[in-house]
């Protein structure tokens, strides 16, 4: 009975775990706290001001505004699950996080990055539809299409990561417990435990696969579609202004994805684990603060209602003074 209870103790004595974070680096901790901070105030500012002309702008009711709202909407939350945690940790030096604290950063983390996949290739899908079947366009996204559309990712995400959020919840952790990384992720939080993980981490291969390949084959072959719809365009005008539409999309998708395969469902080789934390920043951090200005920000009708919103506030503020 003393075995038993000293084994029990032992495996119960985690509470937090240590977010190691870029501690490696203690000379840049200030220099770090300033960009990440700049980061987040910018990624907000142009984020929620994208929610704010979609949902007031009539003219931006489009099914391709609507999905941009639902990705500024969900890179809004995905963010502030990371980043004030982290500039916290860099200001004042604690890296410590208790085990519940990390569980639910891990579940709206994983349910939002699994919803934006998604998103993204419902935007990719659209873009598809008004250059390669204009006439069809409206027919197949509808407003009512759309809202269950978005509506569907939305809750199978957070449906996923449920259960594998409660299948890690029964996993012990009884050290180490210092995680290598600057947010509590998958797999290294399961490298923590010392339970058998083999199933968990089944588990979490499969509902990676899920939430990454199938969403990027679709933007691919909707992109290819594209690309080839352009290249028959006569006119060089007609050609540059199609492409407009799908060029900078390309990119973005293709780093956010890629850096979620090489994460997530890669052979983890040395290499690619000493690089685990500087891909993660790709789509943690880059993703959320360059899509308001590539997906919103360029665009006429973003900008011609973010005049009208000015022109608005300025006539606001006039009755008061």
């Amino acid at each position: 009975m003393t075995i038993e209870n000293t084994e029990w103790r032992n495996q119960t004595t985690i509470t937090e775990f240590i977010l190691l974070g870029f501690g490696d680096l203690p000379a840049l901790q200030i220099l770090l706290f300033l960009l990440l901070l700049v980061i987040y105030i910018v990624t907000m500012d142009g984020n929620i001001l994208i929610i704010a002309l979609v949902v007031a702008d009539q003219h931006l009711h489009t099914p391709m505004y609507f999905f941009l709202g639902n990705l500024s909407c969900l890179e809004t939350c995905y963010t502030s699950t990371i980043l004030p945690r982290m500039l916290a940790s860099l200001l004042t030096g604690d890296r410590t996080i208790s085990v519940f604290g990390c569980f639910v950063q891990l579940y709206l983390f994983g349910s939002l990055v699994g919803t934006e996949c998604y998103l993204l290739a419902a935007m990719s899908y659209d873009r598809y539809l008004a250059i390669c079947k204009p006439l069809h366009y409206l027919t197949h996204m509808n407003e009512r299409f759309c809202f269950q559309l978005a509506a569907g990712f939305w809750v199978s995400a957070f449906l996923v990561v449920t259960i594998i959020i409660f299948l890690m919840s029964q996993l012990t952790f009884c050290g180490p417990s210092e995680i290598d990384h600057f947010f509590c992720d998958l797999t290294p939080v399961i490298k923590l435990s010392c339970s058998v993980t083999r199933m968990m981490e089944l588990v979490t291969f499969l509902g990676s696969f899920l939430f990454t390949l199938p969403p990027f084959l679709l933007t691919l072959t909707s992109c290819v579609c594209i690309i080839n719809a352009i290249l028959r365009i006569p006119s060089s005008t007609g050609r540059r202004k199609a492409f407009s539409t799908c060029s900078s999309h390309l990119i973005v998708v293709t780093t956010f994805y890629g850096m979620l395969i090489i994460v997530y469902i890669s052979p983890k080789t040395k290499m690619l684990q000493e690089l685990n934390k500087v891909f993660s920043v790709f789509y943690t951090v880059l993703t959320p603060l360059v899509n308001p200005l590539i997906y919103s920000l360029r665009k006429k009708e973003v900008m011609e209602a973010l005049r009208k919103a000015a022109r608005n506030f300025m006539a606001f503020m006039s009755t008061f003074i």
